[in-house]
């Protein structure tokens, strides 16, 4: 499993790519595209990827605050993801739209993440799998201390029988 470091490490350059990504995306200005013949869905997908790419930044500096928290961490990749994705299709547009080399600029700042992005996964499947163990030995204690505790005789039979009055 990566040590705590590494993860923090990982954690902090996504959550940097993530700002830097930010100020692009604050350059690309779909409205204008809507003029020029474009879908007015560009519109509200940047929009989205506005608010994505500073939920990511922000999910990236929880994470780092408790990384051991599997659900975090798997949000976190979801996140990410789904930014690349909405980045792919967002860029196509900068590209017919806008500015080709912004396009090409874009896509290689996606790129930069995708490293951390592996990082990350590699670090969820491990802590998935401690996780499993953890649970595994839990429950097999638990399942010891129930098999002890019914072997052990109940407070009934253990007490005298009561004489009955006639």
């Amino acid at each position: 499993m990566q040590n705590e470091w590494d993860v923090h490490q990982t954690l902090a350059a996504i959550a940097l790519h993530a700002d830097r990504l930010a100020t692009f995306v604050d350059q690309i200005q779909p409205d204008k595209w809507v003029a020029a013949g474009a879908p007015q869905a560009y519109v509200a997908q940047a929009k989205t990827c506005r608010n994505e790419v500073r939920g990511v930044a922000a999910a990236s500096r929880e994470l780092s605050r408790n990384p051991e928290k599997l659900t975090g961490a798997l949000e976190l990749l979801f996140r990410i993801r789904t930014l690349e994705s909405m980045l792919g299709s967002l860029g196509e547009g900068l590209r017919k739209y806008q500015n080709p080399p912004m396009a090409d600029l874009l896509n290689a700042a996606v790129a930069e993440n995708l490293a951390n992005r592996d990082r990350l996964q590699q670090y969820i499947l491990e802590l998935a799998t401690e996780k499993e163990q953890e649970f595994r030995v839990a429950d097999q204690e638990a399942q010891r201390c129930r098999q002890s505790i019914s072997r052990q005789p109940s407070h009934e039979s253990a007490q005298p029988a009561k004489p009955e009055k006639n």
